[in-house]
């Protein structure tokens, strides 16, 4: 009578510990959904106030135009494609404000001022959003590939968490700003 005392507690334990990691599990796959969302939100944001500032007129023809077709790229791109227009957008961002005289042209035109603080914090933004992400994908990974987890199926039918991977390193005109 008492072995079967301890089976019994001994599934008990083991059904809690399951129901704990699968718990676990789901809340971290809502933590990563949650941080996706925000990454996405930040990515329009910085997108939009590029491709504003490439239709103003205030930079010269060639910056416009590289930073509003990148810019609209990154909108448009299909989800296989979102990191490599995303990355294109922020070396298209470098490439227009790596100079003074292009951050000074925005400061100058009405309402530029605004605009550049508005991209400021966009590209601050892009990489902590995208930190948060990475970040919640790396701890599902390490509980997926746990044994217990992939022997009972406690992921269910989630997909694997990928990780969000760009060039995020922000224009040196403009992440000098940061303190301003």
């Amino acid at each position: 009578m008492t072995t079967l005392i301890w089976i019994a507690a001994a599934l008990v334990l083991v059904g809690v510990y399951l129901s704990w990691t699968a718990g676990r599990l789901d809340r971290l796959h809502s933590r990563i959904d949650a941080a996706r969302a925000a990454l996405d939100a930040q990515l329009l944001r910085r997108a939009s106030v590029a491709q504003e500032l490439g239709t103003a007129g205030v930079l010269d023809p060639a910056a416009s135009i590289v930073l509003y077709q990148a810019a609209h790229a990154a909108r448009q791109a299909e989800e296989e494609q979102r990191e490599v227009a995303e990355s294109e957008l922020s070396q298209a961002l470098r490439a227009v404000f790596t100079e003074g005289p292009q951050v000074e042209a925005v400061r100058e035109a009405p309402g530029g001022e605004e605009s550049l603080e508005e991209l400021t914090q966009a590209v601050r933004r892009v990489p902590m959003a995208r930190r948060f992400h990475n970040d919640a994908v790396r701890a599902a990974r390490a509980v997926r590939r746990h044994r217990v987890v992939r022997w009972f199926r406690l992921a269910g039918h989630a997909p694997f968490p990928l990780a969000f991977e760009m060039d995020d390193e922000p224009p040196v005109a403009l992440a000098d700003r940061t303190g301003h």
